[in-house]
């Protein structure tokens, strides 16, 4: 189902009940799914999902700062988050949760961390949004809307202090 396409007036809870019923309808006969979310805004996601899919035990969590193919020329990300697994990912399915897909590195990497872990049977990807730009053939299984956005602009999540999620369009400044 193609995603529609995200303007200027968006609603992340929206996009988020929107990816919801999306990932509901997939997991909804496999006994063996997992939820992975990326750090920050794909970790965010994966904890929502996961409470409204009761897969709070099938909850993971991965920071990729180590894994990504810049880390040389960007250096270590001041936050690094640690990576949590607690599940046996060998022969699960596992739906790996990013904020926004853009170039597909992120996500790259990311299977790369899960590869660590052991091997899945099934990687699904899930992202709120996700926008023009991709430089690896990498794609969402599902997503709440996809974004065109002009150069030098990026999408951000954010989550004020009561879980409640924000969606922006801002203006790059590197």
């Amino acid at each position: 189902m193609p995603t529609p396409p995200l303007d200027a007036h968006f609603d992340a809870e929206s996009l988020y009940r929107k990816l919801l019923e999306q990932v509901r309808a997939a997991l909804a006969d496999l006994p063996d799914a997992a939820i992975v979310g990326i750090h920050s805004g794909g970790a965010w996601l994966a904890e929502r999902l996961a409470g409204d899919l009761g897969l709070q035990s099938r909850l993971g969590f991965i920071d990729v700062s180590f894994y990504r193919d810049d880390y040389a020329r960007k250096g270590l990300h001041p936050d690094v988050k640690p990576t949590r697994i607690e599940f046996n990912v060998d022969g699960a399915t596992i739906l790996l949760v990013d904020d926004v897909l853009y170039t597909g590195r992120t996500v790259r990497a990311a299977i790369n961390v899960l590869f660590d872990y052991g091997r899945p049977q099934r990687i699904m990807l899930a992202a709120l949004a996700t926008r023009d730009g991709r430089e690896l053939p990498v794609a969402a299984d599902f997503a709440g809307a996809h974004a065109t956005l002009a150069p030098g602009q990026s999408l951000a999540l954010s989550r004020d202090g009561d879980g409640h999620l924000s969606l922006t369009i801002e203006d790059d400044n590197a």
